[in-house]
Formats: C-alpha cells, structure tokens, sequence
C-alpha cells in the first residue's frame, strides 16, 4: 500500500517535471500552454524531494515482496532511462545478415513505432517501453564484452532505431530496412506467412471491446451488427473484425461497419478518442486497455467480447535468422509476463501519458458553437480550414477568451499583445474574443506564407509545420527541416518525417502539440460529417415519401 501511493506521487511529482522541461522550451515569444505548472521552482524543489523518498521507499518495498531479485533490480535501476549509445537512423538502407552479421557491423536495426510509450526522443533522450525491452536484450546479449574501441571485442553491439508508420513495419523489415520489428504485434496466418515471431514480452492477449462509458451496451460479438467500430488500419483488429463479418452475413445480419483509423493516429490515442467520447467502440488487446483504463475513466471493458483469445504478442524478425531467433528467445526465457522489469517498464510507460480533453462535451461543444462563425469568417479570409483553426484554438486555451497565462499569452489564441502588435499581424486589443481569433488566423497567415508557401510542401503539411511553428517557433522548425534532409528524411512532409526531427532537437512539445490539433480537428470534422449525413438521410426520407 505504502509503495503504491508513493507511486502515485512520485508519478505526480515527475509529470510537473516533465512539464517544466517542455516549457523550457517553446520557442514562440514566451508562450506557455495555459495548463502550465504554476511555481515551478517549487515543485520542482518537491520532485527532487519526492523522487529520493519514492526510491528509498520502493527498495523497502521490493525487499520485502522481492528478497531474491535486489541484484537485478539494482542492476536495471542504475541505467539510465536513456539509452546512451543509441542512435536514431531515418535512412533505410538494405541489409538482410543474421546475427553474426549484425555482430560484424556492430549494430541491431530496430524497426519501431513513434508514440508516447513505445519509442520516442525527449530532449535527445531515447525513451519507450520498446527502446527499454531492446536496451536489456543488448545488455544481456553484450555481457562480458568490453568496449568496442578494443578490437578484440569488435562484436559489442549496439541499437540503431528506425522509425517508422505502424503498418510499415513488417514491409521495412521484409525490405531489409531493419533486423527487427518491435512492436506489440499480434500472431496471425497472414503475418505468420510473412515473418517469424519472437515473445520478449511473453504475452498471450484477448482482443476485448472497448467502448465509452455510455455507449450502448455489447454483450455479445453480433451486437455489433450495423455499429460503427474504430480500428487501427493494419491492426488484427481490424483483420479479425473482416472475418466477423464473414460470419454475421451467414446469418443474414448486418455488418460491422469497420473505420480504419487514419496511420498517423495509434491504438492508444484511439482509446483517447473512446475515452474523450469522439467515438464509441474500438477493440484493444487486453493488456493494453487493462492499463489504461486506470488512466481513462470514461472507457469501459468488455472483457467477455472477444475478437480473438490467446493470441501470442511480440517482436517479428525476417525467416531465416536462426542466430538472432536463438539469442532473441534465449532473453524471452527471462523476460516473461509478471516480471519485475515488465511490470517495471509497463507501469511506466502506460499510466503517465498525458491525456486528450475532450472537445465534444456539452460545455465544450457550446463554446464551439459560440466561436466557429468567427473561425469560419477568418478561415475564409486567410485561406485555412474554419475546423482547423478551431481545433488549434481548442488545444491553446479550450476556447476560452478569459484565459490569461502567467507569461501574458491572452485568450482563445494564447497571443502575446506584442505579437498582435507585431506589423505583420496589427491588430490590437486581443482582450476582445473577435480580435484575439483574427489576431490568431492572421499571423497563422504570416508564418505559412513566410515560411512554408513552398509548392513542394502539400497543403496539409503546411497547415501542419504552421502549427508547429505556431508552437515553436519558426526559426526552429527551418533548423529540424534542414536537419531532416541530412538526415534522409522528407523536409516538406511532417508525419513520419520532419517531426522526429522536432521531437529530437526541440522536444517533443512541438510534436505534442501538432499531433493534438490534428485529433481535435478529427473530432471537428466528425461534427461537421455527422451533420452532412443526417441531412442527407432526413433529406433521403423525405424524398422516399413523396
């Protein structure tokens, strides 16, 4: 009891911290997020403060549930969260050896995913439950080598991580991009066919409903007859959910309206999305909704609907990698479900993500509904979606005008009066809720077409470096495009390209910020195509009954 409700706190304590290194820095005019920790010095003061309490009091508490395994956790508690020699690779270059070729190069291409619990890069820092799982692997793999500026010991290997878009994951591995794919993926036929699997984590999973809390409810897999469910594209989910449908028109029932997710967004901020209320049923493998259902209050499990059981979760390597197979299952022996480095890393990096509000609540919906006629009239005048400026007016302040941060940043758009008063924006009085939103679209103008009017660049990623600039400034979005192109990277693409460079060199504030906007203006868009198309029912009646 006493070790969990340090947990607590020390989880509390680390979430300040984590703030207050992402608001160092924002690169726009001193902006900070209008839910910035307030006396920061002082918190910080209690994080240190906590942090050593919370680690004296964990050992006191291992040592009593955990007598055997100080060592290891001594071991696995003296690295840092960091994996110091990694490094991070955009360009794909082929490369198909086994271990021993692995060995000789003296480097494991890791093929992962950018989210906020796998893997991701925090002020240079590598981080994920992904990076962790490939951390000990390679510790326990290079025991008893030296450093390999000796040349005896020229083999010590050490993980290069390339990320890619979940669904390219198997492709790039299958390609010779990378030597392993980790990721939690699920055992099926077709990837089967395709890859073979290996189980550091050692999990066997059910594919469970997930739904809001007042979705109707599903008792049963053909429930879901005529519903809507949302699903990563690409996942098992959604494979298995095709099969269902197989089986429901045998019966003559309805199927399943199937959503694949758009590839930028993962399972997790599916869940967000469940839990915000934007959609109302997803499938998720159970280890996974479990954990965050403790985060997510509004998500309900419905563990007795199953899409699958006992499917088996791990890493995939390429067929015909004996050595790497044989090392890889060699630490799944020691690293199986329930033991303390697995329950370390996954209480880690599943119950401190920061979550999505949910822009569609009542209250939230009527501030919408106040303010998108003047989103409407400045998106036309400047040539952005209304939805979009919307969203990006959610995520700054939750459109509220009354809202002043404690650096002066001012209303719906979290302006500086100075910025307003700048002459490529010029407008003044930002107090006034009108002036503030045209204050916003105006310099949102100033930067795409100051930076960003490149044919080259899409639309789309225009309105996303933008944002990002909008965030952190746009000297620093030119510095990590140029630093993509070096990199082998897309300099005019954000996702899956120019963003990892932000979340490397900036932090991943920049990318934080860009990925919510594009969520909200998800759900925006959902209003706006709900609307549409109970009109064009309604309209489709009334047509019918003439």
């Amino acid at each position: 009891m006493i070790s969990d409700k340090c947990g607590l706190l020390y989880l509390r304590t680390l979430a300040i911290r984590e703030k207050h290194d992402s608001n160092r820095t924002r690169g726009f005019s001193g902006r900070k997020h209008p839910e910035d920790v307030r006396d920061e010095l002082k918190r910080l003061s209690l994080y240190y403060l906590m942090k050593s309490l919370f680690q004296v009091l964990l050992s006191i508490a291992l040592t009593s549930v955990y007598p055997t395994s100080m060592a290891s956790i001594d071991e696995f508690s003296a690295k840092a969260v960091s994996i110091d020699q990694a490094e991070v690779s955009y360009e794909l270059q082929s490369d198909f050896g086994d271990l021993d070729e692995i060995a000789n190069r003296g480097m494991l291409r890791v093929l992962v995913t950018h989210s906020k619990t796998d893997f991701f890069i925090d002020q240079g820092r590598i981080r994920g439950i992904q990076a962790e799982f490939v951390e000990e692997f390679l510790r326990n793999l290079n025991k008893g080598r030296t450093n390999r500026s000796n040349a005896s010991e020229s083999h010590r290997i050490i993980p290069q991580f390339v990320p890619v878009a979940f669904d390219e994951l198997i492709p790039s591995l299958l390609a010779g991009k990378g030597d392993i794919a980790a990721a939690f993926l699920t055992m099926t036929p077709e990837r089967i066919a395709q890859v073979d699997f290996v189980s550091p984590q050692g999990r066997l999973v059910d594919e469970i409903l997930v739904a809001h809390k007042n979705a109707e409810p599903i008792e049963k897999l053909t429930d879901l007859s005529g519903r809507t469910v949302y699903v990563l594209k690409g996942s098992s989910y959604a494979l298995h959910l095709s099969e269902l449908n197989k089986s429901l028109s045998l019966v003559d029932l309805p199927a399943v309206k199937i959503v694949n997710a758009d590839n930028q967004l993962l399972t997790e901020d599916i869940l967000e999305l469940v839990n915000a209320g934007i959609i109302a049923y997803t499938f998720c493998d159970d280890f996974k909704a479990n954990l965050w259902a403790k985060a997510l209050p509004n998500i309900r499990l419905s563990r007795s609907v199953k899409l699958s059981s006992g499917q088996p979760v791990g890493w995939v390597i390429r067929p015909n990698s004996p050595l790497l197979r044989a090392a890889l299952n060699t630490f799944s022996n020691n690293v199986k479900k329930g033991t303390l480095l697995g329950n370390i890393l996954f209480n880690k990096y599943y119950a401190s993500t920061q979550w999505i509000n949910n822009p569609l609540a009542k209250t939230e919906r009527d501030k919408f509904e106040q303010t998108i006629h003047l989103f409407r009239r400045f998106g036309e005048e400047y040539g952005f979606d209304p939805l979009a400026l919307a969203a990006q007016g959610y995520q700054e302040s939750r459109l509220d005008q009354s809202l002043t941060s404690h650096m002066g940043a001012i209303g719906v758009m979290q302006l500086l009066q100075s910025t307003a008063n700048d002459p490529n924006v010029g407008i003044p009085n930002i107090y006034d809720i009108e002036n503030n939103i045209h204050a916003g679209a105006k310099y949102m103008n100033f930067l795409r077409n100051r930076y960003f009017s490149d044919d080259a660049i899409l639309p789309l990623d225009q309105r996303l470096f933008t944002w990002a600039a909008y965030n952190a400034g746009p000297a620093n979005i030119r510095r990590v495009r140029a630093a993509a192109a070096r990199n082998g990277l897309d300099p005019n693409v954000w996702f899956n390209n120019v963003e990892h460079m932000a979340a490397s060199k900036i932090s991943r504030e920049p990318v934080k910020y860009v990925a919510n906007i594009f969520k909200y203006y998800t759900a925006y868009r959902m209003i706006e195509d709900r609307a549409d198309s109970k009109s064009a029912a309604i309209q489709k009646l009334e047509t019918s009954n003439d």
